[in-house]
């Protein structure tokens, strides 16, 4: 962690710096206000992705501006898609479809902002996407994480497209979305849309292959150990911390879908614990489990988290399941936020 925050978060924060310089060029001012809104409000996102520049050895520097790049278009289209002008289909799958030519060297670009009024970003998207394909591109290994990380990026696209349709289309589009995966037993429909809601599996793949230590069999078992549960604990837990914005702003939040908060806690040591008993026998197990355990130990860390009901008791049963660095990094969040004053993840 010594490293990450002397290291690795200045870099993200030099990649970023970058972006901000050029959306603040975007000509439209929809697009402009949008992808700097993005930046401002979900930095904390390049900086827990970039851990996973760590994988990379020496190229971690590569790992960190793929990781940066591909998760400001992430953030970029969620809010043109949750806070901009259009609730069409048509138009989120045209958006996303950046997210696969990035995913994709030698994917011509294409017309993204095809199906809405606002299209002028002065390349912006476009940059980002080429950015990603630069840092993929002449990987000799990548051809075997490719079909791996263009299925996580499929879900991904097609949990964006669905959740942010009109209001009342949602939830049927979601349940029937769910009703035709054949592979994931167990789960709930609310449950498996959180899991193909996190980028961390494609971080994963990406940086072990910038290292030069990736093989089918190792690309294998970080797919089967990240999806669906410990990407699944990533964003049930970002669901969590934003219940009650989620419920002030009139948003989806797949945590409201629980019968009661005994149902939610429960299944949320249930996705521990299936992502401890995963990543277990991955490679640098050690760090995998530093991620389980800092995701549960940061966002649980986090300011919204003091406005939620019976928040106590569910931040002592995850901690106390998720082991000892856990509750190390919750404490060192929360002294990280008092010393850097600002928002919340």
């Amino acid at each position: 962690m010594r490293n990450v925050y002397r290291h690795v978060f200045p870099q993200v924060h030099k990649e970023l710096n970058g972006w901000i310089s050029m959306a603040q060029k975007i000509p439209n001012e929809e697009l402009r206000k949008q992808a700097l809104a993005s930046i401002e409000g979900k930095t904390f996102h390049c900086e827990g992705g970039s851990i996973y520049s760590m994988l990379a050895g020496s190229r971690w520097k590569e790992a960190v501006k793929f990781i940066v790049a591909y998760q400001t278009i992430s953030d970029y289209l969620d809010n043109l898609c949750d806070r901009s002008t259009s609730l069409d289909p048509q138009d989120f799958r045209m958006l996303h479809q950046s997210m696969t030519d990035a995913l994709t060297p030698g994917n011509p670009m294409h017309d993204y902002y095809q199906y809405r009024e606002e299209r002028n970003d002065g390349g912006y998207l476009e940059a980002l996407v080429i950015t990603c394909q630069e840092v993929l591109e002449g990987q000799p290994d990548y051809s075997i994480v490719h079909p791996y990380v263009t299925q996580l990026g499929d879900l991904y696209n097609d949990l964006q497209v669905h959740k942010h349709v009109v209001e009342e289309e949602r939830i049927p589009r979601l349940q029937t979305w769910f009703s035709e995966q054949k592979t994931v037993k167990g789960l709930k429909w609310y449950e498996f849309s959180a899991c193909t809601g996190s980028t961390l599996g494609i971080f994963c793949l990406v940086s072990y292959t910038l290292g030069g230590t990736m093989n089918e069999r190792l690309a294998k078992k970080v797919a089967e150990s990240y999806f669906p549960f410990l990407q699944g604990l990533h964003i049930l837990l970002d669901y969590y911390i934003d219940q009650q914005e989620d419920k002030e702003e009139g948003d989806l939040n797949f945590c409201s879908y629980y019968e009661n908060e005994q149902e939610m806690r429960k299944r949320f040591v249930y996705f521990v614990e299936e992502t401890k008993a995963r990543t277990k026998t991955l490679p640098d197990a050690h760090f995998h489990q530093m991620i389980q355990e800092g995701l549960v130990g940061m966002y649980l860390a986090d300011r919204k988290v003091s406005r939620l009901e019976n928040a106590k008791v569910f931040v002592r049963e995850l901690l106390n399941a998720s082991g000892r660095k856990a509750k190390f990094f919750h404490f060192q969040t929360k002294v990280y936020h008092k010393l850097k004053p600002g928002k919340s993840l």
